[in-house]
Parts: C-alpha cells; sequence; structure tokens
C-alpha cells in the first residue's frame, strides 16, 4: 500500500515524519479532512488567531498530491 504524508503547513509547521499506509489516494483524501476536522476541532478559538490554515498531502516520494486550506475572516457586524 501507498505512503501517505500529511504536513501541517501553517499556522505552525508540523511535518509528518511517519505517514499512513492507506489503500489509495481517495482513502488520503478522506483522511486528511477527517484529521483536518480534528485539529481544528482541538484548537477551537485559537483558529482565529492564525487565520490561514493549511494542510499539504505528499506521497512516498515527497511529491506534493493535494492541499487543504482553511481561511477564516471577521466582518463588523452591524449594532
Amino acid at each position: 500500500m501507498p505512503r501517505y504524508f500529511f504536513n501541517v503547513v501553517s499556522p505552525s509547521p508540523g511535518p509528518d515524519n511517519e505517514g499512513f499506509e492507506l489503500p489509495d489516494i481517495y482513502a488520503a483524501q478522506t483522511a486528511a479532512v477527517r484529521l483536518c476536522g480534528e485539529m481544528i476541532k482541538e484548537i477551537d478559538g485559537k483558529f482565529w488567531e492564525e487565520p490561514i490554515w493549511r494542510l499539504e498531502v505528499t506521497s512516498h516520494d515527497f511529491r506534493l498530491l493535494f492541499t487543504l486550506t482553511f481561511s477564516a475572516e471577521e466582518h463588523d457586524a452591524p449594532n
């Protein structure tokens, strides 16, 4: 099975040195979405401190396969 690496690029770099063996890129995409959901859930309100958040997924030969990018914007609400 191919190995995929899930690297947090922002807010603070966190390379994935172990990766995960998954059957194909579609399984890697599903795992990436779930991982991002869990990580955003864990950082809770701190998400607003770093308004752009990114996860890059690479193959075993470090080829970039896809990126998930999340951003948040605050807007003035009418009083």
